[in-house]
């Protein structure tokens, strides 16, 4: 504890001194471990979940009329209905894919796999 105190008055007098010094540290060598070599690491990525968001469309409207909206309100969106959704893990497109009806639910069915060299632009047809 001694060490630190005496650390913190060296660096305040420094600091009112309005020098700065620079001291070199050394730092011991990292051993690595068989898990990080192994590949094993990567079925850890593979176990997980991740979210996917289906994006029909959007509507962009005044704050106003978002507070006038409830039950029975119907909110016309962008796309028309030939147009395909596009699929997003976070805040990235990767796909685009058709809406379908599986055992009484809401379904995408995959159209395109937007790769990572593709730009949305592409991906839309343009």
């Amino acid at each position: 504890m001694a060490d630190a105190a005496s650390a913190v008055e060296e660096k305040q007098e420094q600091q009112q001194d309005g020098k700065t010094q620079a001291q070199s540290v050394e730092f011991s060598e990292a051993v690595g471990t068989e898990a990080a070599t192994s590949g094993g690491s990567i079925n850890v990525l593979l176990a997980m979940n991740v979210t996917v968001a289906v994006v029909i469309g959007q509507a962009e409207l005044p704050v106003k009329r978002l507070l006038k909206l409830g039950p029975g309100s119907v909110l016309k969106l962008d796309k028309s209905i030939d147009e395909p959704a596009d699929l997003y893990l976070k805040d990235t497109k990767f796909a685009t894919g058709n809406i379908v009806v599986v055992d009484g639910r809401f379904a995408v069915r995959i159209k395109q796999i937007i790769g990572l060299g593709d730009t949305a632009a592409e991906a839309d047809g343009a």
